[in-house]
């Protein structure tokens, strides 16, 4: 069941996010591509609108837009999510779709193993311009896909004026985990962004068998709070691959208590009053071996050191009650790099639950991996 929420921010948006391009979600099928491919509604960046951009085929927009149906039907896409998810949220984003924006739309669900993602057709690196055959629908129709759970039932939208663009869905009484998505719009138009929300349900078994990335998003790492996140959310630093820019990692204000003058101790480390942090979950209790550290793009803004702490808290513990004890101290960072820390550099290696990032005296960061083992 969904709930449609207004003039609020819901709490699922501080979940992860898995269907943007960024965090591994991709575009599987679309019924139609034409004014701008489905691709489009799933960029990390937000949408914009540019008055006198045309195509081929006709006036660009950031987002998905079919063009104007004539034909029996209605349009539909099929998104891959970027792990198996506990959906808890939607935004769909109509932004500068004012006159084109999608009037309806609803979203299903289902379970899917490589066999039947494999089935579907093969989607080409530039789709604008394009719909898809009938001898494409006709081995789409195999899946079954219109025959899927129900995420979100037939919904109206609004039009994508500043007031209007974001709309949030909650969803509740869903226990049942995911890996793709039918997006359906009735009965064409646009939609500029889509954004899921929810938790990573992660295969153990598999991550078990060898030293895997406690923190990545993919394997159920989770941002739970943070200090300040002005430029860029901290949950940028456990998405998958590199860092794209500087907009995609943490990046906080310059802290107003930074002394007039900088001082160093004995070890170069600078000596502030301040410091911002942040507070991840694990994928599971672990022991940690690894710790990277990347400022990739950052090189006049990187933090001078960095501090992790690590706690064990049970299924009945809550965060204020977390006991943190030290695993990296005060370890110097510089810019536009990897920095890798082990062995003897890692003080505490666990088993812990849940790790505080603390970055000093502030300056951005683009990942974090910790890499151990699953206890």
């Amino acid at each position: 069941m969904a709930v449609g929420l207004k003039n609020q921010d819901p709490a699922f948006l501080q979940l992860s996010e898995l269907a943007s391009e960024g965090s591994g979600g991709r575009i599987c099928f679309a019924t139609d591509d034409w004014f701008a491919p489905a691709d489009w509604m799933l960029k990390d960046s937000e949408p914009v609108f540019i008055s006198d951009k045309y195509t081929t085929y006709g006036k660009w927009m950031d987002g998905w837009e079919t063009r104007r149906k004539r034909i029996a039907g209605h349009d539909w896409c099929i998104v891959r999510l970027a792990a198996p998810t506990s959906i808890k949220g939607i935004l769909v984003d109509t932004a500068y779709f004012t006159g084109n924006y999608a009037p309806q739309f609803s979203i299903q669900g289902a379970r899917l193993g490589p066999t039947e993602e494999d089935s579907m057709p093969e989607r080409g690196e530039e789709m604008i311009g394009t719909a898809c055959s009938k001898q494409d629908l006709k081995l789409m129709a195999e899946l079954k896909s219109d025959q899927w759970i129900e995420v979100i039932g037939m919904t109206p939208l609004q039009p994508g004026y500043e007031e209007t663009r974001k709309q949030y869905f909650s969803i509740e009484n869903r226990n049942q985990v995911f890996t793709h998505l039918r997006v359906n719009i009735f009965p064409d138009g646009g939609i500029a962004r889509l954004r899921v929300f929810g938790e990573v349900q992660p295969d153990f078994n598999v991550l078990k068998q060898s030293q895997t990335d406690l923190i990545g998003v993919l394997n159920g790492g989770q941002c739970l709070s943070y200090s300040n996140a002005h430029y860029g959310h901290p949950r940028n630093l456990i998405k998958p691959n590199r860092g794209i820019n500087m907009g995609d990692g943490w990046e906080t204000a310059r802290r107003l208590d930074r002394p007039a003058i900088l001082k160093t101790d004995d070890n170069g480390i600078l000596q502030v009053p301040g410091c911002e942090w942040a507070v991840f979950k694990l994928c599971s209790a672990g022991s940690v071996e690894r710790i990277i550290v990347d400022t990739n793009h950052f090189k006049g803004n990187f933090p001078d050191n960095v501090k992790f702490e690590a706690a064990y808290l049970d299924d009945k513990e809550s965060l204020p009650s977390a006991q943190w004890k030290c695993m990296l101290n005060n370890a110097k960072l510089s810019a536009h790099k990897e920095h890798e820390f082990g062995g003897d550099a890692l003080q505490f290696k666990g088993p812990c639950t849940h790790v505080r990032i603390t970055i000093a005296p502030d300056g951005g960061i683009s990942r974090v991996r910790l890499y151990g083992k699953i206890l």
